[in-house]
């Protein structure tokens, strides 16, 4: 009798098992967002406490391009400002306010950075 295989993941498998969706496409079709050049880019800087129990986070916000690149940027942002955050919904969360420190380093990276709020 043959031994019988354990499968832990689906890509244990080697591939797609099976689809009923007429449009899909492997993973591996699927097109790459391309990235824009920074120069071509404007990104939103605020800070904001509405919803957060009063505590302080700076936002950047407008980034066009792939979701890796803007995961990057926030953990470039979070190293310099030497806070924590997060990046969710095309937004980078910095913990405390550093509008003044991001809209620094953003410039210098070649974006075009405005102000948003007071």
């Amino acid at each position: 009798m043959a031994k019988k295989r354990k499968i832990k993941d689906l890509s244990d498998l080697g591939g797609m098992v099976f689809s009923t969706n007429p449009d899909y496409l492997p993973e591996e079709a699927h097109e790459s967002e391309e990235s824009l050049d920074p120069s071509q880019q404007t990104l939103y800087v605020s800070y904001d406490k509405k919803q957060r129990k009063g505590k302080v986070v700076t936002l950047v916000e407008g980034f066009e391009g792939p979701e890796s690149e803007l995961i990057e940027l926030g953990k470039h942002l979070k190293q310099r400002c030497g806070a924590g955050g997060s990046v969710k919904d095309g937004e980078v969360i910095v913990q405390g306010n550093f509008v003044t420190k991001v809209i620094d380093i953003l410039v210098n990276k070649g974006f075009n950075v405005k102000k948003k709020g007071g």
